[in-house]
């Protein structure tokens, strides 16, 4: 009899359970209401990878670029051209490639530009030569990238173009087109056409300053002018410049912004960005601001080298830029395995005149990832309360959820959310009303051994508008991106929690009374890697805490598991192969209890309701 308790299967789940109690709760609590998935579509030619595990290992993000693998970092030669949006990207010293007509989707292709006997390939941008000004493309249109090489510590500009769509590059037999002018930082350039001036424009990164040249063809280049000395910060190299024209919110005025990003360095505590607003009359730029003022890009640690797309057509009308999200820091130390690093979400600019600091870039998500949302929930007017959590039953490694927040004169306190939520784990995107400041604490955040000080607290200035606090939130897997205010304040941050750790909380403490959130919405997301829907019922994968098990004789150890998509059943049935080995109990938290019986080795398995999805674990269990 007792053999046959040990050989029973184990039916068991917590989230189920308490996840239904808890949606009882919120429904009773509060008025959720459900909405509609969004329009959804595949690009026309755009095909899913046909194997049911891709992009699924720990820690890779679903709706964000990333690469199969290798490194990725600064993005360069981005260009919208014929339908199609290329980016290219730093992979050790050469250009990676993916292509997508829609920002969403991305199709992966061969290196753009390898190494070559001039050098690495560094980073730089590429246009679309419309009027065929370089003579390449026998007067049709094509695409022209320019970028670094480096060799032997000196650095010079270069180009290559393409007649065919970007699918094959040919490098200029000239290059480089600008040698090393004797100075020992010279790199990342950025060219666009400058219409009013009819000439291609470079500004080009030189030590903590950019140097401007201008070109009628791309090949020969004229040096117009520098900017950078006394203005903004000098903590470290400028690296990866941007130069565009935006417009400013509500009227029918234009004026110039250019960034530039920082490597490594104490004083900003790892690398960061910077801006600067002013105008530009062909051959310079001109700061509209008092030198000392900075103006940072983005107030978290992992949103680097952010350049937007050229070419984009008049009729969209956008400025749309991404960055890598990493930091000099911590580059390439992350546990991601076989590959590391990834991009931001796509994000359109524009410039605010903002009450009492004057003109701003603000940041947006684009209005594409809206299809990426599977069925929403919302809720409207509850008062946050210390202890409960109006998101209780949700669940969610990518997701977006966003909150306009009330907060009643005079109130102090912290409210906001917490993602990826669990095991003593938490990613804290809150507001702090009497420092007014916005921050995103990682310091419980997961996995953050890898470097000193990874596990921080990164903050924002941020007045309360008419007592009000908008936040949207980008959470995907390893990703966290907030924007608050419609994009005045931007934070963007890499974690690393474990798979299993997928609770959202809405919060406030106890000194925050009176913070009412007039509205928030939960959306899961959809991957873009496989044809899943977040919504569906179907089990497609089993979620466990350990993949492997050590134990010792009558040593035992908790498991716990979900199955994915969250709205699928998350009752899993529990087996031992060999009971006698290796026992499992359910625990009264809704897991499972694993337990070393006698040496040897065994597989714990783990099978949907249905049985359609099943999980095993190895078991290894020492003797005395």
């Amino acid at each position: 009899m007792q053999q046959l308790l040990k050989r029973r299967a184990f039916r068991w789940s917590a989230a189920t359970v308490c996840g239904a109690l808890a949606l009882s709760a919120v429904v009773a609590a509060s008025p959720w209401r459900e909405e509609p998935e969004a329009s959804y579509t595949l690009p026309e030619g755009f095909e899913y990878d046909s194997d049911p595990d891709y992009y699924t290992e720990k820690y890779r993000p679903q709706y964000h670029l990333s690469p199969e693998t290798a490194n990725m970092s600064d993005p360069n030669g981005m260009v919208y051209f014929e339908g199609e949006y290329h980016q290219m990207y730093q992979r050790s010293g050469q250009w990676g490639h993916a292509i997508s007509k829609d920002l969403l989707h991305w199709e992966h292709r061969p290196l753009a530009l390898p190494k070559d006997e001039l050098g690495d390939i560094w980073s730089g941008s590429a246009v679309v030569d419309r009027h065929d000004t370089t003579g390449f493309f026998g007067g049709k249109p094509g695409l022209v990238a320019i970028f670094t090489h480096f060799k032997n510590g000196l650095q010079s500009q270069s180009i290559a173009y393409s007649a065919d769509k970007g699918r094959t590059w040919t490098k200029y037999e000239g290059n480089p087109v600008i040698p090393n002018p004797g100075v020992k930082d010279f790199r990342d350039p950025k060219v666009f056409w400058h219409e009013a001036s009819g000439k291609w424009v470079m500004i080009v990164s030189v030590d903590k300053k950019v140097w401007f040249y201008r070109s009628p063809d791309l090949k020969r280049w004229e040096w117009t002018g520098e900017f950078g000395p006394g203005h903004g910060s000098h903590a470290a190299v400028w690296e990866c410049p941007d130069l565009f024209e935006l417009p400013i919110e509500g009227t029918s005025e234009k004026r110039w912004v250019l960034t530039v990003s920082l490597g490594n360095n104490t004083q900003t505590k790892g690398s960061k960005a910077q801006y600067f607003v002013g105008t530009f009359d062909g051959n310079t730029f001109k700061n509209d601001n008092l030198p000392a003022v900075k103006l940072w890009t983005d107030h978290g640690k992992d949103f680097y080298a952010a350049i937007s797309y050229s070419d984009i057509p008049e009729e969209d009308g956008r400025r749309i830029w991404l960055g890598w999200m990493s930091n000099w820091r911590y580059p390439f130390a992350m546990p991601t395995g076989v590959w590391k690093g990834n991009m931001s979400i796509p994000r359109e600019l524009r410039l605010r005149d903002v009450p009492g600091e004057g003109l701003r870039l603000v940041q947006e998500p684009i209005e594409e990832l809206k299809r990426l949302r599977g069925e929403g929930k919302t809720l409207k007017n509850v008062k946050l309360k210390a202890g409960e959590n109006p998101f209780e039953a949700l669940r969610g490694a990518s997701f977006e959820t966003e909150a306009t927040f009330r907060a009643e004169a005079g109130s102090g306190g912290v409210f906001g959310f917490k993602v990826r939520t669990g095991e003593e784990q938490e990613t804290v995107i809150g507001y702090d009303a009497a420092a007014q400041e916005l921050f995103l604490d990682r310091t419980r955040s997961g996995e953050a051994s890898f470097e000193a000080n990874f596990a921080e607290r990164m903050t924002a200035p941020l007045p309360l508008r008419g007592g009000t606090l908008k936040l949207r939130v980008f959470v995907d897997d390893t990703t966290v991106e907030v924007f608050a205010n419609d994009g005045e304040a931007v934070m963007s941050a890499i974690i690393f929690p474990d798979p299993l750790s997928r609770g959202l909380e809405l919060f406030a403490d106890a000194s925050a009374s009176g913070v009412v959130v007039e509205r928030a919405a939960f959306y899961p997301m959809r991957t873009v890697w496989r044809d899943e829907d977040p919504d569906d019922e179907r089990p497609r994968r089993i979620l466990v805490s350990h993949t492997i098990l050590h134990l010792k004789e009558e040593e035992a150890v908790p498991l716990r598991s979900a199955v994915l998509p969250h709205a699928a059943d998350q009752g899993i049935e529990w087996t031992s192969t060999d009971p006698a080995i290796v026992d499992v109990q359910p625990n009264e938290d809704g897991g499972i209890v694993a337990t070393g019986k006698l040496e040897g080795s065994a597989e714990l398995l783990a099978r949907t309701a249905d049985g359609t999805v099943e999980r095993s674990i190895n078991v290894f269990v020492e003797g005395e």
